[in-house]
């Protein structure tokens, strides 16, 4: 097992322990990345400067596009895959490209630096009526713990928050971050809209249907006064304790959702996501308004459900034509 990424940082030579300081600062302040997404790349870039190191490299001048290409070929030989290639190879480029701005390099040694495709695997989706039943059965459960006379009312408050985390990342597709960053005052129940911040902390505005928004109703009207106190803020989702809804926990609640299900695959809370772009394609969505709905940046992320929705159409076809 080789030294971790913090031990690798604090043996840097100070100049690039200084340019590499600066372009995490780059990353978090004037790019607004999420703090998974500024490790990742930090991560990377740190395991590139000590290759650096290990090939004699001192200052942010001894980088050129032989050390970029032995990096990722060393990454290659200890297993990595096509995916995690491409990966390092778009973080080295970020990388180079500040340097050059910033004064660091004469010319941006990584332009040229090019890294094998990533293959993007087909996402595992629900068909239509498995996640009615994820979503319905958890309701189901909701509605029977609240019923209930004798019942505790901690875990009837808790049933109906995880039919709302169910009803909500369907019904928007929203990320599991995304539904835990949601406030109270993020949802306007007249138009049925969430308001999302997303990644590099856009905001856009979601649609949700009827059964959210009862769903979201019996919450904010039985469940979270039950577990809201002082401290708990505007968070419209809450934890057992009273905080803001952890992630960790909205994607157990999906997972055993999911688990209660039979013959659904286990997906978790992005796997939804997948579910809920796919069905709206499927419903006569166009494509551009799946992109809103997602908060994709580019219009080619979207085009993975088209692909899905072929996919989905080619198996029904074989299963159920006699001349397939």
């Amino acid at each position: 097992m080789g030294p971790s990424t913090a031990d690798q940082r604090a043996a840097l030579p100070p100049a690039l322990t200084e340019v590499l300081d600066g372009y995490e600062e780059h990353l978090r302040l004037q790019r607004n990345l999420s703090a998974h997404t500024v490790r990742a790349y930090v991560g990377d870039v740190v395991s590139l400067l000590d290759h650096l190191v290990r090939r004699s490299g001192s200052v942010p001048a001894d980088l050129d596009l032989s050390v970029l290409r032995s990096w990722l070929a060393q990454g290659r030989t200890r297993g990595g895959s096509r995916s995690t290639t491409a990966r390092r190879a778009a973080s080295a480029r970020s990388f180079t490209a500040h340097l050059h701005r910033a004064g660091h390099l004469p010319h941006d040694v990584g332009q040229r630096l090019v890294s094998p495709k990533a293959h993007r695997p087909l996402p595992d989706v629900l068909g239509a009526d498995q996640a009615r039943t994820v979503v319905e059965s958890a309701v189901a459960r909701a509605a029977e713990s609240t019923g209930d006379p004798d019942g505790d009312p901690l875990t009837a408050a808790v049933a109906l928050r995880d039919a709302l985390v169910l009803e909500l990342l369907y019904a928007t597709g929203i990320r599991v971050g995304e539904l835990v960053g949601l406030d109270v005052d993020d949802v306007d129940p007249a138009r049925r809209l969430v308001r999302v911040l997303g990644k590099g902390r856009k905001e856009r505005s979601v649609p949700y249907g009827r059964p959210a928004q009862t769903a979201l109703d019996a919450w904010l009207g039985t469940g979270r006064p039950r577990l809201a106190h002082p401290d708990s803020g505007p968070a419209l989702l809450l934890g057992r304790r009273g905080g803001r809804l952890d992630p960790r926990e909205a994607r157990r609640v999906v997972h055993a959702a999911l688990g209660a299900t039979p013959g659904a695959p286990d997906i978790g809370p992005h796997g939804l996501r997948h579910s809920a772009a796919t069905h709206v394609l499927e419903g006569g969505a166009d494509l551009r308004s799946v992109q809103e709905l997602l908060g994709h940046a580019s219009l080619a992320t979207t085009q993975i459900y088209t692909h899905v929705t072929v996919e989905r159409l080619r198996a029904e076809h074989a299963r159920a034509h006699p001349r397939a």
